[in-house]
């Protein structure tokens, strides 16, 4: 793999909006309101609620924790002179690597009515979905990137300087 030449690269991560600040605030805010929430209702004597109030910030944690350690997942593809890589990393670290050769490698994007459409690509033995945590127009885009980048090895142009005119 050392002698490869990269032709097409792109490194696919899912998209996470909120910093680690911007995380802590978030938990903060909701621990305002959570305990705000419980002590209104503990003060008329509604004081299960503020149980229940408990219960949500630890469920709403919970829910926060698992969004970003999901962040730590990629999807790299990388075509070169010889293959096509597909290597996936999953949150804990571990890798799986798919090689397809990109003599009959076909780049499908599957239309779904009402869903972001699949991007598949497939050879006459295998089939592979990737990019799947990219939207509609990332996903039209890559697309396009890896059938031009395709296109292009598939169809080498020459550069010939005694074929040139003079």
């Amino acid at each position: 793999m050392s002698g490869e030449t990269v032709l097409f690269e792109a490194v696919i991560v899912p998209h996470r909006s909120l910093s680690r600040r911007g995380l802590r605030l978030l938990l903060a805010a909701i621990f305002v309101v959570c305990a705000a929430d419980a002590a209104v209702f503990t003060l008329i004597g509604a004081w299960p609620v503020g149980g229940f109030a408990g219960v949500e910030l630890l469920l709403a944690a919970l829910l926060l924790h698992i969004n970003v350690r999901a962040a730590r997942a990629s999807e790299t593809l990388r075509l070169t002179d010889a293959a096509l890589r597909v290597v996936r990393t999953d949150v804990q670290g571990r890798r799986a690597e798919r090689v397809l050769h990109p003599a009959w490698l076909t780049v499908h994007l599957e239309e779904r009515p009402g869903r972001v459409p699949g991007l598949w690509l497939g050879t006459h033995s295998a089939r592979e979905e990737v990019a799947r945590s990219l939207g509609e127009h990332e996903k039209r885009d890559l697309a396009k990137a890896l059938h031009d980048a395709l296109h292009r090895w598939r169809n080498p142009v020459f550069d010939n300087p005694q074929l040139a005119e003079r």
